[in-house]
């Protein structure tokens, strides 16, 4: 029964050198958007400043800030982002949308699709 804690530990131990140390984030000026419109397959980018609002057909996409890696604005992208549909009280997407990742937490619509694709760094 001595062996138990000491896998367990190690196991811990083991995982904890597998994440990734945290990363300092510098805030972009705006992000760039892809929206696609799966019934009719209009895609368009839409580039937005921070703290501000898009619409795309029946949506409206609503910027928070996007962030990336300190000194790489070429590296992975990150939005908060707020999606309203049209006569919808609810948001349909509120969150951190990842441009690496857009499956790891995407808008769950039936017909539109949004995502990330980079953060702007221009002032």
């Amino acid at each position: 029964m001595r062996r138990a804690p000491a896998i367990v530990s190690a196991a811990l131990l083991f995982a904890a050198s597998l994440a990734p140390a945290q990363q300092q984030a510098e805030t972009g000026s705006g992000a760039l958007l892809r929206a696609l419109d799966k019934v009719n397959g209009e895609v368009r980018d839409i580039e937005m400043p921070n703290a501000t609002s898009s619409r795309f057909g029946r949506l409206t996409i609503n910027l928070g800030e996007c962030r990336y890696p300190a000194g790489n604005p070429a590296g992975d992208a990150y939005a908060f982002l707020t999606i309203q549909e049209d006569d919808r009280p609810e948001p349909y997407f509120s969150g951190w949308m990842i441009a690496s990742a857009p499956a790891l937490n995407a808008l769950d619509h039936p017909r539109y699709d949004v995502w990330v694709m980079r953060c702007n760094t221009d002032a």
